[in-house]
């Protein structure tokens, strides 16, 4: 989509409550340390669509501690593209090269960040979310350490699928999942077939998943789930023991985020288990501690990723050992991005993974 004017550029900007519009804004000029970059693929993403339907939940009203930047903001936070220009004291990085973002935005200093955890800053944030644009616009400057190559035998298409694949490879890692353990997986979703595949990628060779809507079962079935559980017509409970040798499962992965999962998900795990929670919950959910205490087991968060983590799913991409391409259900253009994106997942998520919103491809 061409700018319409030297010096400005289109970009998708978030406003409030199904709020979102093609706006004509500057574009961003290139810093110190900072990379510029033409966004070509963006994925929208579950945390958008909470943002369109019941924000502003996440986006920051008044200003970000970190960027200074308050709605209206620039979206996408799933992206990949081409680098256009570098700025002082970048070298090695070149103009022409095709990468994909890490968009955590962290302050460095705080007591998590010198720890190495920056997905758990204090003051965190994220590009596409928080300030400093994001790939729904033409252009985007981002600091040189949020840049990362992607080889040429992955596609640009796929490069937009790094960020929230890599969101389930932190959680298989700093899970307790050993090869060899058996997994039970909650929702079917983008983030629950992403981990579904990451598993594979890792070993493990007893796969279940607990997933409602027909087209999402396929999916699960088709990124290699070895048990697709409906819990409309099944007791996942009683199913996960039977498929365990009667004790349920080592390791489950909460991607859906719902009080029944939750209260299936502790049930289904063994004695010492671990329940891990990805999702990002839109209210809160209870707990009875004593089905956690009585059979020691452990409920534990992931936030997003750390470093390491995106540039070990490009390697696994590149590899062919994950082949995520027919996550991508749909491609659209800036201008079709209310209709047939957001409104789309809203009223059709169960016949879409993820849909891809080509930029400046």
């Amino acid at each position: 989509m061409p700018s319409l004017s030297g010096n400005k550029m289109q970009a998708l900007r978030f406003h409030g409550q199904k709020d979102i519009r093609l706006e004509e804004i500057d574009i961003p000029t290139c810093g110190k340390g900072q990379v510029k970059i033409k966004p070509a693929y963006v994925g929208i993403c579950g945390t958008d669509l909470h943002e369109y339907l019941g924000g502003a939940n996440i986006i920051p009203t008044t200003p970000h501690p970190i960027t200074g930047e308050s709605a209206p903001l620039t979206l996408g936070h799933e992206f990949s593209g081409v680098v256009e220009e570098v700025g002082e004291g970048v070298g090695d990085v070149k103009v022409g090269e095709r990468v994909v973002v890490q968009p955590i935005i962290y302050d460095g200093t705080c007591g998590a960040c010198k720890a190495g955890f920056i997905n758990c800053c204090d003051k965190n944030g994220f590009v596409g979310l928080s300030g400093w644009g994001g790939g729904l616009g033409e252009h985007v400057v981002v600091p040189r350490s949020a840049v990362i190559s992607i080889p040429d035998s992955v596609s640009l298409e796929v490069g937009a699928l790094v960020e929230p694949i890599a969101v389930a490879w932190h959680a298989i890692n700093i899970s307790p999942f050993k090869k060899g353990d058996s997994v039970l997986v909650l929702g079917g979703g983008p983030i629950g077939l992403a981990v579904i595949q990451c598993l594979k990628v890792k070993g493990c060779e007893k796969i279940i998943v607990s997933e409602v809507a027909p087209r999402r079962k396929e999916f699960a079935k088709q990124f290699g789930a070895h048990y697709v559980l409906d819990p409309t017509k099944e007791d996942i409970v009683e199913r996960v023991r039977e498929i365990c040798d009667g004790q349920g499962a080592n390791v489950a992965f909460d991607a859906a985020g719902v009080q029944a999962g939750l209260d299936q998900a502790i049930l289904a795990i063994r004695a010492r288990g671990t329940l891990v929670n990805i999702a990002v919950w839109e209210k809160a959910a209870s707990i009875h501690p004593n089905s956690l205490v009585f059979r020691e087991r452990s409920y534990m968060g992931i936030a997003t990723y750390v470093e390491g983590d995106f540039q070990d799913v490009i390697d696994a991409i590149a590899s062919g050992q994950l082949q995520p391409e027919a996550m991508i259900t749909s491609k659209i253009s800036m201008n079709e991005i209310e209709e047939k994106g957001f409104k789309t997942l809203v009223n059709d998520k169960d016949n879409h993974v993820k849909i891809l919103v080509e930029v400046c491809p």
